[in-house]
């Protein structure tokens, strides 16, 4: 039998037709329309929180890749599955159960939910396929809910202050450490929420997808890269606590307002040097062992 004489079947409960662009139009601007309100107040606290500002490119970029994979969307056969009806519908259910008990969280992933629902309702798996990184990357641009915010931000502080402590002790500078709260001979430094590393911790997650998809072609070398960027985005803070508490000493106005916003942004461009300098390390592995895994 001739390849081209293979029929590919259709996936279960689906049938492949032409790209339904007229339908995808309607059904992202009743998706827009519904989810309006709920989009405004999301944005609004991006605006505000500043451990959200990464929340504007989310979609922007997310966009922006799937935009640059249009003309294999073009290319390719729609094959509608009516699992994404149900995904869309139980999202409407969650919006709801979250307009009635004032939930935030609820409302505002039942979006993503679904975007998601409507990409498998219209194009089916490949689709999904196609789409599977600026889809995952929706859920960064939604606000962690409080709950979950305070549990991850507490251990954060106290890694940060614990290492503090050790660093300082380690240079010869005398400190007490009570909880998140460093005692310095001449002043107390409180590692605050804001100084957790959360803000930095998201937007470079947000970043190593962004900058994988960009520079990378391997999948697991991606993964990789997204995988490191969370403790080198911990580690970075913990670093900018040490240097905080280290700079007082010599200065107790180098721990505030300027100085203090200044050393965020140089951590935070320290983690992103580090994620590159991992991901430059594992390729260089990989080439030195590609041509002994040729030889054997």
């Amino acid at each position: 039998m001739k390849e081209a004489d293979v029929a590919v079947p259709a996936e279960s409960g689906s049938t492949s037709v032409a790209v339904p662009w007229v339908n995808v139009g309607w059904v992202l601007g009743l998706l827009v329309l519904a989810y309006l309100p709920i989009l405004i107040r999301m944005a609004t606290q991006w605006s505000n929180d500043e451990d959200m500002g990464h929340g504007f490119f989310v979609p922007a970029v997310a966009g922006y890749i799937a935009w640059r994979r249009k003309d294999e969307l073009m290319a390719a056969t729609a094959s509608p599955n009516y699992l994404g009806l149900l995904v869309m519908l139980w999202a409407v259910f969650q919006m709801s159960l979250g307009i009635l008990g004032a939930e935030l969280f609820l409302q505002r992933s039942a979006f993503v939910g679904s975007v998601w629902g409507a990409v498998l309702f219209l194009g089916g798996w490949p689709y999904v396929r196609m789409l599977a990184l600026p889809l995952l990357m929706l859920p960064l641009m939604v606000p962690i809910p409080a709950v979950i915010y305070n549990q991850i931000t507490f251990p954060l502080q106290l890694f940060a202050s614990s290492v503090a402590e050790n660093v300082l002790s380690l240079i010869g500078i005398p400190v007490l450490r009570d909880g998140n709260v460093l005692e310095l001979a001449e002043q107390k430094l409180s590692v605050v929420e804001a100084c957790s590393g959360i803000r930095s911790l998201l937007s470079l997650t947000f970043l190593s997808l962004v900058y994988g998809y960009f520079s990378e072609e391997k999948l697991w070398i991606r993964w990789a890269i997204f995988l490191a960027s969370i403790p080198i985005a911990v580690a970075a803070n913990a670093f900018r606590v040490s240097a905080t508490g280290i700079l007082s000493e010599y200065n107790p106005d180098l721990a505030k307002g300027f100085f203090h916003t200044l050393e965020g942004g140089v951590s935070f461009g320290f983690a992103f040097a580090l994620m590159i300098l991992f991901h430059l390390t594992v390729k260089k592995i990989i080439d030195r062992r590609g041509p002994a895994a040729v030889a054997v």
